[in-house]
């Protein structure tokens, strides 16, 4: 058989583009499983049962999940897997929650209570973390014999959506760092998705703190988003007095939160010195007082130098008292008139008696001295 050059050469183009279009598709049917495995690998849930009355239980197992975290399980009214918990969690059964801790996998199986929410069904078993990077997803569930009631509509006018990431902006000055209240502006871009414009939308502001549920505040931005048109949103958030630690601000709107972005607030190191210091200067300005007061009320002999103390302490001792001998400069006696120089007498008295010696005034007949000699007195013997 005889094969012509030109129809073997189409022959050949054929299987070439086979083979071609076969290597091309390899690709694809290679990743298609490792796209199911990434589909697979989003948060979701399975629940046991249903529908469930009160008082019962059902087992909620989830996976794709991110490893080692903290999940909360509540089932709430007024809620839809579309829409989400509208009342946020004021419409979920709060005391009969329950929380549990994924594996290193992702996955977690838990026992949760049915319990009726206080808002009417339609009711989900509402999944979310705690902590870290937010997820949450909402699997549909019936509480036998809880009301039902229809969902409340959305408001007139368009639909907003976020279109970039939210931020944090502002910073702390140096009254925070003494317990002033921190504050950062949320900042965000939404579109308009409707057809008809919104205008002045309400916002809803929460701040949260650990486990604890945000403490929503209504927040108007006044303005117009024109269908089709994008505008950025700034709302103020604020914290108490003293915060510190790990913080969640998110923004809801229509029931709906629209962004969550996790703020850091650093401890105010200000008001530890300051009690640091009130704990030094405290005692000591008690211990002045004291001091003052004991001063002031203790005796008036006992305050004074110590020689004065001294002084007068001996003063008040009884003793025996000591006089000392008064000195007399002694008398120069008057030399009788002579021819030749005559030494001069004194008079010289021992230091311990004084005032004892003889005076010119009063000559001593028992002492008779040259410069005063004894007067002669007349006797009864031999005189006639």
């Amino acid at each position: 058989m005889k094969i012509e050059p030109a129809r073997w050469l189409r022959a050949f183009g054929s299987w070439g583009a086979a083979l071609a279009f076969l290597l091309a598709l390899l690709p694809a049917l290679v990743l298609a499983p490792a796209t199911g495995a990434a589909a697979a690998g989003k948060p979701g849930a399975t629940l046991s049962q249903q529908q469930a009355g009160k008082g019962g239980d059902i087992t909620v197992k989830g996976a794709g999940w991110r490893p080692d975290a903290l999940l909360m399980l509540l089932i709430c009214g007024q809620a839809t897997p579309a829409r989400g918990v509208i009342g946020g969690t004021n419409a979920c059964a709060n005391s009969e929650g329950r929380a549990v801790t994924t594996d290193s996998k992702g996955g977690f199986s838990k026992k949760l209570p049915v319990a009726e929410p206080p808002k009417p069904c339609p009711c989900v078993v509402h999944i979310a973390t705690v902590t870290g990077e937010q997820a949450a997803t909402d699997v549909v569930f019936k509480v036998a014999g809880h009301p039902v009631a229809a969902l409340p509509k959305p408001p007139p006018g368009g639909r907003l959506a976020v279109l970039s990431d939210a931020r944090l902006e502002g910073s702390s000055g140096v009254l925070t760092w003494f317990g002033a209240p921190p504050g950062r502006t949320i900042v965000f871009t939404v579109g308009n998705l409707g057809s008809t414009p919104v205008k002045d939308p309400l916002f809803s502001l929460g701040t949260s703190h650990g486990v604890f549920a945000p403490q929503w505040e209504d927040r108007q931005w006044h303005g117009t988003v024109a269908p089709g048109k994008k505008a950025q949103i700034r709302l103020d958030a604020e914290l108490s007095a003293g915060a510190h630690g790990d913080y969640q601000v998110a923004v809801k709107y229509a029931g709906k939160v629209l962004v969550e972005q996790p703020w850091g607030v650093g401890r105010p190191w200000g008001v530890t010195f300051f009690w640091l210091l009130l704990c030094v200067v405290v005692p000591a300005a008690v211990f002045r007082i004291g001091m003052a007061v004991v001063d002031k009320i203790r005796p008036r002999s006992a305050r004074g130098t110590a020689g004065g103390a001294g002084r007068r302490r001996n003063a008040l001792l009884p003793g025996p008292t000591v006089r000392r001998p008064a000195f007399r400069r002694p008398e120069r006696a008057a030399s009788p008139p002579g021819d030749g120089p005559h030494p001069s007498t004194t008079t010289v008295l021992p230091w311990f008696t004084p005032d004892t010696a003889p005076s010119e005034k009063y000559p001593s007949e028992k002492y008779p001295s040259e410069n005063h000699p004894a007067e002669k007195h007349p006797t009864t013997k031999g005189n006639s």
